[in-house]
């Protein structure tokens, strides 16, 4: 009853207008009233109907059209009220429903209707169908009785035609009765049929025996005598038709009737077997594959790939025998002996494979059944080919034991050459008195670089497992010993060149030896990662995320930021006697002032020398950059110590000193050179040096009045720190009971200055500098390169200790990019090995 009511649809004008009340769109009515969704905003509305104060004048006129509004909706409602009620007569419901009733009887009866028409079609056509059924019983009945007669007939062909050795004949008889029987084998039951079956089989029995006669017959009589090859071309054909298993058969034994020779000449007891004597075993190969292609070979035919089966089972006999050769060697295995036996085994594999056109593992795959896979000759080698790495590693002791240690050669002064070769440029036999360019890099490590290149190249030709893996962690292992023990002693300053404290000379030897060491650690580092790609590129898949040079990249990284230490010490040296200087200046002596002061002179003089030298000699501006960012901040920390042990300074020491800090800072700038200055660099310095300028700015400024003089404090320093006041006293010099009152007076002023900072720049001002600064030990620098300008000026009036030496180069990311890659393009080390000799040996200069 429910779903006959449902069922009821409602007439359309009553449904339009429902929908016209529930579903009405705000976006389509012009009236903010008609929107009663959950954004409607009665104070709004009023907004819009009563704006100002003069709207309300239309009160009445808005209430009237309220209540207009209200009246219509409440007609529209009473009117669908009435027409819902007219729909819903109960009468007409139940004419609906007694509809309903009588058609789903008239449906029930036709459905019977039509289930007695059936039954009665179905006993009409009950003869017919089983007529049908029987015509199709006895079609397959004949054409069953058919087959069987011809395959019947086809037997019996077939057992003349094998007893009269009619092989082509055969083939095709054999074809037809293999075809027609296979339609019988569910009925073999039948016992007619299971005779037939027998015979079938006793048939191809004795076929195969005959067969195996012929072939024997063929694979062992005299190959210089005539035989019928045109009746074992027609046994091959029949053999085709009996299966792949025969002719997997008839092949594996003729490939054991060629090889039983090979086993007993070439036994692993035997000298004839011996790892030395591999290149026999393949001779004795070919010769026997040459053979077989001139004799056999011409009758088998060419999709039996006979061929390939017997350098198939050549391979596996081989390989067994390499196999206990090189265990039963073990350790006492010469690499020479086993680089040869495995040139010459990769060699004759190669040439198989070229000479099929097909690889070695695809034509041991085809020639050798699943379960026993054979695995290629060269394979066997991969087991011992740690002897191989062994003997590299010693080679690398070998080459580098000369080197090693501070006292090795190939230093600054005897830097060796590497030995003569196709790709090392012989010296001119010309007469010219010039001498020979000093080399930009260690000879050593372009040795090393070349040793490397080659070592990769042999071993991935031998294999690409984990040998090449293997090797990867000696040149490793070598990479860290070349950082530690020949590049890292040669920063040691030996005992014999301890300077004495008077002596303010800087050591050209030691800088020329910092410098061909930040070359030799770039090249280095720079190839490493070249080696590292070689290496991936060559190892197998397994192997590849496993292979990082990136810790013996850090540690030349290390070599390159000890020898920055080196060379930032021999300009504190050339520079040192000047600072001494400044720093026993009786400044308070003073009179007037009469232009720079002699001692700036030495220290230009000093700064430039050691400046050119470096520039001259170090290759990459990315580590020139480095260097003058942190000189400026060691030179600049330097002054600043002088002038604080030097104090009182007074008025006009302090004058003399801007004069001083100014032509300081000319030199500065003018240090790097055109190329090199950035302005990161520029900015830093001159971020210091406004500082000391500003420092002395306030020691120039009189004390009296003490109001303006505090005041120009609080303008030029800008903060209100009382030990920072107490730092400009001490300098300047004032005595102790004026310090007091000044004291005083600078606490009331100040106290009454909120905008000023607690702190700034002087906070961080000792006192009481050293009198040198402690760079670091070489020989244990573990510091990050390139270096932050910005970190260097923000610690110059800290503790006075050691310049900041990490961080990236000097000038910013957009510096360098704003300049283009000016750094030159990247060193391919690897990508020629040819270069690793002559870039030891030469500097391209311009013509």
């Amino acid at each position: 009853m429910q779903r006959r009511q449902e069922d009821v649809q409602l007439p359309q004008e009553l449904v339009l207008a429902i929908q016209r009340v529930l579903e009405r769109n705000p976006e389509e009515s012009d009236d903010p009233l008609d929107d009663l969704s959950n954004n409607f905003s009665p104070v709004d509305i009023l907004n819009q109907l009563f704006p100002d104060e003069a709207s309300l004048a239309r009160l009445d006129f808005v209430q009237a059209k309220l209540a207009r509004d209200a009246r219509e909706l409440q007609a529209e409602i009473d009117a669908l009220q009435d027409a819902l009620k007219r729909d819903q007569d109960p009468g007409r419901m139940q004419l609906i429903q007694e509809m309903i009733s009588d058609l789903l009887g008239q449906m029930s009866r036709i459905r019977e209707k039509a289930s007695e028409s059936e039954a009665v079609v179905r006993n009409i056509t009950k003869d017919i169908q089983a007529l049908d059924l029987a015509k199709k019983n006895i079609m397959l009945s004949m054409t069953t009785l058919k087959r069987l007669q011809m395959l019947v007939n086809a037997l019996t062909q077939l057992e003349e035609q094998v007893k009269e050795k009619k092989y082509t004949e055969v083939a095709h008889s054999l074809a037809a009765v293999k075809q027609l029987s296979a339609s019988f084998k569910s009925y073999t039951s039948v016992n007619y049929i299971m005779q037939v079956w027998k015979r079938i089989q006793q048939t191809q029995g004795e076929l195969r025996s005959q067969l195996d006669a012929e072939f024997d017959s063929f694979f062992l009589q005299d190959l210089s005598k005539p035989f019928k090859a045109t009746q074992i071309m027609e046994a091959c054909a029949v053999v085709d038709v009996l299966g792949l298993d025969v002719r997997i058969q008839l092949i594996e034994r003729y490939v054991a009737l060629e090889l039983k020779e090979y086993r007993r000449i070439f036994r692993a007891s035997d000298e004839a077997g011996h790892l030395d004597n591999i290149a026999r075993r393949f001779a004795w190969f070919r010769r026997l594959l040459a053979a077989y292609e001139t004799e056999v070979g011409r009758v088998l035919p060419a999709e039996w790939r006979v061929g390939w089966w017997l350098f198939a089972k050549f391979v596996s006999i081989t390989r067994d025998d390499l196999s206990s050769l090189l265990s039963k060697a073990g350790q006492s295995l010469a690499v020479q002996l086993l680089l040869e036996t495995l040139q010459q085994t990769t060699e004759f594999e190669l040439s198989m494979a070229k000479k099929w056109a097909t690889p070695v593992d695809e034509i041991l795959k085809t020639a050798s059944p699943p379960p026993a896979q054979v695995q290629s000759m060269s394979s066997a080698f991969e087991p011992h080919l740690g002897v191989f790495v062994d003997a590299q590693d010693k080679a690398l002791a070998d080459m580098l034991a000369s080197h090693r240690g501070s006292k090795a050669r190939g230093s600054v002064d005897t830097a060796s050459k590497p030995p003569t070769t196709a790709s090392t440029p012989r010296p001119s036999l010309s007469t010219s008195d010039e001498p020979e360019p000093a080399p930009i890099v260690l000879p050593s490590s372009t040795e090393l670089f070349y040793f490397y290149a080659q070592c990769l190249d042999q071993c991935a030709k031998l294999s690409t497992g984990q040998a090449l893996f293997d090797l990867c962690g000696v040149q490793k292992k070598w990479l860290k010993i070349y950082a530690e023990d020949v590049l890292s002693p040669k920063l040691k300053r030996p005992q014999t060149q301890s300077r004495k404290s008077t002596d303010s000379r800087f050591d050209k030897a030691e800088l020329q030896r910092a410098c061909l060491l930040i070359n030799t650690a770039d090249y280095c580092q720079t190839t490493a990662a070249e080696l590292e790609e070689k290496i991936r590129e060559k190892v197998d898949e397994k192997f590849k995320e496993n292979i990082t040079l990136q810790a013996e990249r850090d540690l030349f990284m290390s070599v390159i930021s000890a020898a920055i230490n080196i060379q930032l010490r021999e300009l504190e040296s050339a520079c040192d006697g000047a600072f001494n200087t400044i720093s026993r200046v009786n400044w308070g002596a003073i009179q007037h002032v009469t232009g720079h002061s002699p001692f700036m002179d030495e220290i230009t003089q000093s700064t430039e020398q050691v400046a050119e030298l470096i520039k001259s000699l170090v290759e990459q501006k990315k580590y020139l950059r480095n260097i003058f960012d942190k000189a400026s901040s060691l030179l600049l920390m330097r002054f600043t110590n002088a002038l604080v042990k030097s104090r009182p300074l007074r008025e006009i020491g302090a004058e003399q000193l801007l004069i001083d800090l100014g032509v300081f800072k000319s030199c500065l700038l003018k240090l790097p050179g055109e190329s090199l200055s950035t302005t990161s660099y520029t900015r830093s310095l001159t971020k210091i040096t406004t500082r000391l300028e500003a420092l002395l700015k306030v020691i120039v400024t009189p004390v009296d009045p003490a109001e303006g003089f505090i005041l120009n404090y609080t303008l030029v320093i800008g903060d209100v720190s009382f030990s920072n006041f107490q730092k400009i006293l001490d300098l300047k010099g004032t005595p102790k009971m004026e310090q007091n009152s000044l004291l005083d007076t600078f606490l009331t002023i100040t106290s009454t200055k909120t905008d000023l900072e607690s702190t700034s720049f002087l906070s961080s001002l000792d006192m009481d500098p050293p009198t040198s600064l402690a760079i670091g030990s070489p020989a244990t620098s573990r510091i990050a390169l390139p270096l932050s300008s910005a970190s260097a000026a923000e610690s110059v009036f800290s503790a006075l200790t050691s310049p900041p030496l990490s961080g990236p180069p000097t000038g910013s990311s957009h510096d360098s990019s704003a300049k283009g890659n000016e750094a030159g393009p990247k060193r391919e080390v690897f990508s020629d090995i040819r270069r690793f000799v002559t870039f030891g040996l030469r500097r391209e200069t311009p013509s």
